[in-house]
């Protein structure tokens, strides 16, 4: 399966010209899957810890926006996160959008940081700890979004359920980036499965840093490809039998307790 990840801006304006590359890279690629970073189309809304009601709305709104664009992916499946309103709770939620078919919440993250810079659970409540295994494309996917993939008794449940590929949209920062390409690792190791990765991008000195860095990681634990400033947009074949093939091997046949 051809799937692609990203390294993509915080800021607006220039979101919107690497939106544009994305889309022109996913189609000359002919991408079958594409992970864009955490709750992306808008700039990094827990960045303050003050939660204003109006940046609320505008995030929300220009997610709406740029959910009907994401058509201009097809026909790669996108995968994401973005903020949404149900009933008067705030969630971030993740989503498969299949083109003709439209959006779908799969996940709501659960883990919540709250801290300079990612004032998560100030603005959004957790999610119910749910980690389910959903159909994108031809692929069994499931979500752990950012700070989710720390607890990873969660990849492996979805392993078992028969996972091939763990999606891990994030907004996270330069200097974490060796320690997240360890948790994506583990991830992979204990689930049997691909662990794919994007991130955000925003430069220090602003409200919150970003530092970029999306992966690939296979069952083994082994990093296939890392994108950078200079190369943002990545495409890889991904064996999906390798991810059925490993379900049975160590350590994933070990039993639970």
């Amino acid at each position: 399966m051809r799937v692609t990840i990203c390294e993509l801006p915080d800021e607006s304006g220039a979101f919107a010209d690497a939106w544009t590359d994305l889309v022109s890279h996913v189609q000359a690629e002919a991408s079958e899957l594409v992970l864009l970073p955490e709750m992306p189309f808008h700039p990094w809304l827990p960045a303050r810890r003050e939660v204003d009601p109006e940046l609320w709305a505008a995030a929300v709104a220009a997610h709406d926006r740029w959910q009907e664009r994401l058509e201009e992916l097809a026909p790669a499946v996108g995968l994401g996160s973005r903020p949404i309103e149900r009933q008067g709770h705030r969630f971030n939620e993740g989503f498969v959008y299949e083109p003709g078919t439209g959006y779908r919440g799969v996940h709501l993250k659960s883990y919540l940081p709250d801290e300079p810079g990612f004032w998560e659970a100030s603005w959004y409540e957790r999610g119910p700890g749910e980690f389910a295994v959903t159909s994108a494309g031809r692929a069994r996917i499931g979500f752990q979004i950012c700070t989710d993939l720390w607890f990873p008794a969660h990849a492996r449940t979805m392993g078992q359920a028969g996972a091939q590929i763990i999606a891990v949209p994030r907004a996270t920062p330069v200097a974490t980036v060796p320690k997240w390409l360890t948790g994506g690792a583990v991830a992979a190791v204990v689930s049997g499965a691909f662990t794919i990765s994007s991130n955000r991008v925003a430069p220090a000195g602003g409200e919150v840093d970003l530092g970029g860095v999306g992966w690939v990681c296979d069952p083994e634990g082994v990093i296939l490809a890392i994108t950078s400033p200079e190369l943002p947009v990545l495409t890889i074949d991904l064996p999906l039998e390798e991810a059925d093939a490993a379900k049975s091997t160590y350590p994933r046949y070990v039993p639970d307790l």
